[in-house]
């Protein structure tokens, strides 16, 4: 169980830092601005009600899409930009997430 709480704080974490990289470079705001919070936190909410956590690996290999229509189309536009920009802010979580996708 505590694995299974570990690891949906781990992506919690990291959809967090690509929205604030999202936002930082697209927005002209301090923080993040409403609709990447709004982003933030609906993403959140899926995450800790995810029932395939133990099991799944990342939410775009999943067989079950939980994110309405319009925030999936959201969370992807911040994932194309985010992706290829992480490892400069993040270069160990990148090496990891890269690693866990090649193991799996």
């Amino acid at each position: 169980m505590k694995d299974i709480e570990e690891k949906r704080n781990r992506e919690k974490q990291i959809v967090k830092e690509m929205i604030e990289i999202y936002c930082k470079h697209n927005h002209d705001c301090v923080g993040l601005c409403d609709s990447c919070r709004e982003m933030l936190n609906y993403s959140c909410k899926r995450i800790d009600s995810c029932p395939f956590m133990e099991t799944k690996t990342f939410c775009s290999k999943c067989s079950v899409h939980c994110f309405d229509d319009e925030m999936s189309e959201r969370i992807r536009t911040v994932m194309k930009f985010s992706g290829p920009r992480i490892f400069l802010y993040h270069p160990l979580m990148t090496l990891r997430h890269a690693y866990l996708s090649i193991k799996k």
